[in-house]
């Protein structure tokens, strides 16, 4: 039982660092556009706000990559958790779990995703609107 246990924490280890990537991100792509958008209110520069775009999709694409990695370390838990205690190996590998989930691209537009980048871009969309709309 003890060979299970520690197999156990070393994948919930896993999952915990990617759910605090995931969250770092969300706290930095809010920054780093913020940044952007007070650029482009102080110097009346419409191009800061079309930068924002970029680390916007990026963060998205990356946040995705987390929750998927996140998501398959989960479905290896399981799969763990479910084994009895002489096959447990400690095997790292998520490749008997993928397909389960939909993949990378399907994770990206999760609701859970959507819902915080999406914002996160329709923000940059107003901005963007309000800001040539005044100039």
């Amino acid at each position: 039982m003890e060979n299970k246990r520690a197999h156990l924490e070393m994948i919930q280890a896993i999952v915990n660092r990617m759910s605090v990537n995931s969250f770092l991100l969300k706290g930095w792509s809010v920054v780093l556009i913020s940044a952007l958008f007070a650029l482009a209110a102080s110097d009346s520069q419409a191009l800061f706000v079309y930068l924002a775009y970029f680390p916007a999709i990026a963060f998205w694409v990356l946040d995705g990559y987390f929750l998927w990695q996140e998501r398959l370390f989960r479905g290896l838990y399981d799969r763990v958790r479910a084994m009895a205690e002489s096959e447990v190996d400690f095997a790292m590998d998520t490749s008997g779990v993928r397909g389960d989930d939909g993949g990378w691209f399907a994770v990206i537009f999760s609701k859970t995703l959507v819902i915080f980048h999406g914002t996160v871009f329709g923000s940059i969309v107003i901005v963007m609107f309000v800001i040539v709309l005044t100039n």
